[in-house]
């Protein structure tokens, strides 16, 4: 496997473009509107955010997968679309213009949405937008349908993979979005993922199922999982390789190469959290089981004491500690080791739950590189765990508070 360039455009069938419709009527510079097409129809799938209360888009999305077929995914930033007077009708309106456009049923279309919560959409500049878009749709737009999805990023997140199935040469391509109000169970996260690969719906929503809980199930932000969340993947076969119906060698190739494309994209979001200065990289080893580690892991990334101390290039250990504590996971303090890694070198700060004299001044140096790993050791078996989150800065606050006006 070896990554390519193309991002969502880089499996075969599959173009895209982005353009300014005029839902963010403020930023007329802002691409608003994305979408992405197939040469022809695609076995799909998503999932969704875990937050009971749920935007529009998730709904109609839900409703038109029930088959496992889609032809294109339209997806706004600008408004969530989310508790929002009748958004459910406003995100079918959306569907049925794509839907208008190509002559496709307007069932084959996935609908996403993100943005300020509570506001009425307006559906006529998307109706009026579409058009457009599809005369624009070109395999060299995965950029712009990136920033299209874009709220407070500050980076574009699109990678693709290449990698052989049976003989043939298949592509995996994504485009992502997410900064602020990201946790585990999603993240305000949104992916779309295409690939050429011939894939049965079941197996192709096996492995959404299964990437997920080991990419962006395993990041956070803020520690708020939003309302609009969702990762959605389409494959439309036109690799050419065998379909993948049941979950053998071929299946096991898909998904590694799918789970390694969406972990890139997962630490792309960690890293541009809102705000953020440091990506931080939280490895709990030695654990009974990976369940363990990841609940350890989770915390610990999760903990705004230990987010505020990276901020400060603080080797505050005992923060670190103090998560795992609280984490609900058992485990004996008595032989928990901790470090501090980064490119500027790795310092140990606590042995068997106990505090180490050590260089401040290494330690600061190591905590002010831009990626800081917490490595944790527990030492009661062979399992592991890698999760990944961000420092909180003064920047997050300035961003959030005024996020609506």
């Amino acid at each position: 496997m070896k990554y390519i360039d193309g991002g969502v455009c880089a499996a075969q069938g599959f173009k895209a473009a982005g353009l300014h419709c005029g839902v963010k009527s403020h930023n007329t510079d802002k691409k608003d509107v994305a979408l992405i097409v197939s040469d022809c129809d695609c076995t799909a799938s998503a999932v969704y955010t875990k937050n009971v209360v749920k935007a529009a888009p998730l709904h109609v999305t839900k409703a038109h997968l029930r088959n496992g077929v889609a032809r294109a995914i339209i997806a706004n930033s600008g408004n969530a679309n989310a508790c929002a007077p009748n958004g459910e009708e406003s995100a079918e309106k959306m569907c049925g213009f794509v839907a208008d456009a190509l002559g496709i049923p307007a069932e084959n279309v996935i609908v996403a949405s993100t943005g300020v919560i509570g506001q009425t959409i307006n559906t006529s500049v998307i109706e009026a937008g579409v058009p457009e878009l599809v005369k624009l749709l070109d395999c060299s737009r995965s950029q712009d349908a990136a920033d299209a999805i874009m709220t407070t990023d500050t980076v574009r997140k699109e990678a693709a993979v290449e990698l052989e199935i049976g003989g043939k040469t298949v592509r995996i391509g994504g485009i992502s979005k997410g900064s602020g109000m990201i946790h585990p169970n999603m993240g305000t996260m949104l992916c779309f993922i295409t690939t050429d690969a011939a894939i049965s719906a079941p197996m192709i929503k096996a492995a959404l199922l299964e990437t997920v809980k080991v990419t962006f199930n395993r990041i956070s932000v803020d520690g708020d999982t939003s309302t609009n969340d969702m990762c959605a993947v389409m494959a439309n076969g036109l690799a050419g390789n065998a379909e993948i119906t049941e979950q053998n060698e071929d299946y096991s190739i898909f998904v590694n190469a799918l789970a390694d494309l969406c972990r890139t994209l997962a630490r792309r979001m960690a890293a541009d959290g809102e705000g953020a200065k440091h990506l931080i990289t939280c490895t709990v080893s030695g654990a009974d089981s990976v369940e363990k580690a990841e609940t350890i892991a989770k915390s610990v990334i999760s903990s705004t004491l230990t987010k505020a101390a990276i901020f400060g290039s603080d080797a505050n250990w005992g923060r670190v500690l103090c998560a795992m504590g609280y984490s609900g996971a058992e485990f004996d303090p008595e032989t928990v080791d901790v470090s501090f890694k980064s490119q500027a070198g790795e310092i140990q700060v606590c042995k068997a739950g106990r505090g180490l004299d050590f260089d401040e001044d290494q330690a600061k140096k190591i905590l002010t590189e831009p990626e800081i790993e917490i490595l944790i050791t527990l030492k009661e078996g062979n399992s592991e765990c890698t999760c990944w989150g961000c420092d909180i800065t003064y920047e997050y606050i300035r961003i959030n508070g005024d996020y609506r006006t």
